[in-house]
């Protein structure tokens, strides 16, 4: 292939999934479908533009590898432990009904009980992709169905490893590979433990080390480098020992998604994972044998509807076992009753297996893509059946967070500012999620157990993984001044919802947050200084109720006339004329209270605020809200 024709396929391939994906999304198909779509438009059944997808297959079969290695990311132990009844539990028991079930169905008609099984697991398997973003448009993650659709996908995303691993051994127990890849039992579960074991301790040695001088020096590209050069080196070294390149990823994702550069690796990567999944389903639709569904219609039919039937009434069974109302239960078979994208990958592996028969590896795509087409309008004929509009919306809405991996707050910056603000707020039990960008305070507060995220707040694609679309408060405590003033100004664009809070270094960088955007802000040094200009009053004879009131009335008087004279512009005339007229005010206010005999009758006001409102309500002074 010259390069000629490398630059040609490319431009093909673009502009197929340019077309054809956002034409699917609108029509409520998904951009997995559009892909494949696309691929089935320009492979050799319809238009032929699509050349050797043999080796395009190749650098597209790496975007499974990143997927994988994503997915480990996330698999975090305090995750499982939160959501182990619906992983371990629900996830199992759907894995095992629907194996079960197919598999008996495969064996009565003829196939033979590795071939069933191996086509069982095929099958169980549910779209990640179709499924999470069909709850996500429909506003539905974050209810029952949504925890427990995510539940069971979680699992069968970790059953993808040891399915890896067990597939080929079925392929030699039924004596279906040759003499010269055959390899003893006890030998080849030596290689792959020590392979695994070598993948974990080096990731847990070596590259966190890495990662952190790379960080260090602040290049974003080197980082992406490495990032890319740890999943290509953990893929080249599970190839290099007979495993499986995904197994790999996976595991080094769930050894670095407990240190503090997961979201900075997940934002990097995470272009990258997209663009070669998509190039993987092209590859995918290129290669469906149209001339298969052209001649044996009937046949992929009949084998996607009747594995979506039986997926949906072994989902339902499981569902109902686990309490799930019926609703709930219908709503969760349907939404899973599709093949995922995962069956596409394992008929590719295991079909150089012989595991299953050669007429099956070319139904078996084209039925899981049927699936998939009939997938949505399964969900809304389901939709429609048991009158969502009454019931299973009323339940949805009803936000039970037991589960949720979700933030309430996030905190960018975690220096002394930061901290005593995520402090209070994690004793009250709300859930932060934490970035910084200095290492050495990161890895200080790790060794008190609290979990901080390496990150530029100020980057919108790693504001966006900290849980920004979801989240109701960010609160701004870097100490940068101009990068605190650019994450405002992100946040209020980008996440309309939040609440922002600053932290401000002075007067005039307070004014700046407020025109960024910025719902409230609190001087970094305000209230200490209050607190010691109370304590000096007190030591310079002062009675305590008096120095009390002093500071009190200092600090109404000062936010009030903060308000009062806020300039139209902080710029410098602006924010020196509201200095000074600030200055003339308090001075005088100040004075005026001072002046009044309070008597020893004030001494409970003194102390409290009510009076002290009402005093100054009284002489019509301007009072904070």
């Amino acid at each position: 292939m010259t390069s000629s024709d490398i630059l040609a396929h490319t431009f093909i391939y673009l502009l197929a999934a340019v077309i054809a994906v956002p034409i699917a999304k609108r029509v409520g198909l998904g951009a997995v479908l559009g892909y494949i779509l696309a691929g089935a438009l320009i492979g050799p059944g319809v238009l032929s533009l699509t050349g050797d997808t043999e080796a395009v297959g190749h650098v597209a079969e790496f975007g499974i590898v990143i997927l994988l290695f994503l997915i480990g990311l996330e698999v975090r132990p305090q995750l499982l432990w939160q959501m182990k009844s619906l992983i371990f539990g629900l996830g199992a028991a759907q894995m095992a009904a629907v194996s079960l079930v197919i598999t008996l169905a495969g064996v009565g008609l003829g196939l033979s009980v590795a071939a069933a099984w191996t086509t069982s697991v095929i099958l169980a398997m549910s779209s990640t992709a179709l499924v999470m973003s069909t709850l996500e448009e429909r506003g539905q993650r974050s209810g029952p169905v949504g925890r427990a659709c995510f539940g069971v996908l979680l699992f069968q995303d970790m059953s993808v490893i040891p399915l890896f691993l067990v597939v080929p051994l079925l392929s030699a127990a039924a004596g279906e590979v040759t003499n010269e890849a055959a390899t003893p039992g006890w030998l080849h579960g030596i290689e792959i433990l020590g392979a695994l074991l070598a993948l974990i301790v080096g990731t847990r040695l070596a590259v966190r080390p890495l990662f952190r001088f790379i960080a260090a020096s602040g290049s974003r590209e080197v980082f992406t480098a490495a990032a890319l050069l740890l999943v290509v080196g953990v893929a080249a070294l599970m190839t290099l020992v007979g495993l499986s390149p995904a197994l790999g990823a996976f595991i080094a994702g769930m050894v670095l998604g407990e240190t503090e550069f997961r979201q900075e690796i997940e934002s990097d990567i995470e272009p990258f994972r997209g663009l070669l999944l998509g190039l993987f389903f092209i590859t995918v639709g290129a290669g469906l044998d149209l001339g298969l569904l052209r001649h044996e219609a009937l046949a992929v039919l009949a084998i996607a509807i009747g594995f979506m039937i039986a997926k949906a009434a072994a989902m339902y069974m499981v569902g109902r076992a686990f309490r799930f109302v019926r609703i709930e239960a219908i709503t969760l078979a349907v939404a899973l009753s599709q093949g995922g994208e995962f069956a596409f990958v394992f008929v590719s592996f295991a079909k150089p297996l012989a595991v299953l028969p050669e007429h099956l590896t070319r139904l078996l795509p084209a039925a899981v893509a049927v699936s998939m087409l009939l997938s949505p309008l399964a969900t809304l004929l389901t939709e429609r059946l048991v009158r969502w509009r009454g019931c299973v919306r009323k339940v949805e809405r009803e936000a039970d967070h037991e589960f949720s991996d979700r933030c309430d707050v996030i905190v960018a910056g975690f220096g002394r500012f930061g901290q005593i603000a995520g402090r209070l707020l994690q004793a009250n039990g709300h859930r932060l999620s934490i970035m910084d960008t200095s290492l050495r305070q990161i890895e200080v507060v790790r060794r008190f157990d609290q979990r901080v995220n390496f990150g530029d707040a100020t980057r919108l694609d790693l504001l966006r993984a900290a849980g920004a679309d979801t989240a109701q408060i960010l609160i701004v405590a870097i100490d940068d001044p101009s990068q605190a003033l650019t994450l405002v100004e992100t946040a209020r664009r980008s996440f309309p919802q939040l609440s922002i809070l600053a932290r401000a270094f002075d007067r005039r960088h307070a004014y700046q947050l407020l025109e960024a955007g910025a719902d409230h802000v609190e001087s970094e040094t305000y209230e200490s200084s209050l607190l010691l200009g109370r304590e000096a009053l007190q030591r310079l004879g002062y009675r305590a109720h008096r120095a009390h009131r002093a500071a009190a009335v200092f600090r109404m008087h000062d936010r009030a006339l903060f308000e009062r004279h806020k300039p139209e512009k902080p710029d410098d005339a602006g924010f020196f004329k509201a200095s000074q007229a600030t200055v003339t005010s308090l001075a005088q206010l100040l004075s005026d209270d001072l002046s009044r005999d309070h008597g020893h009758s004030g001494l409970d006001e003194d102390w409290g605020t009510r009076g002290l409102y009402s005093e100054l309500k009284g002489a019509d002074q301007p009072v904070a809200p």
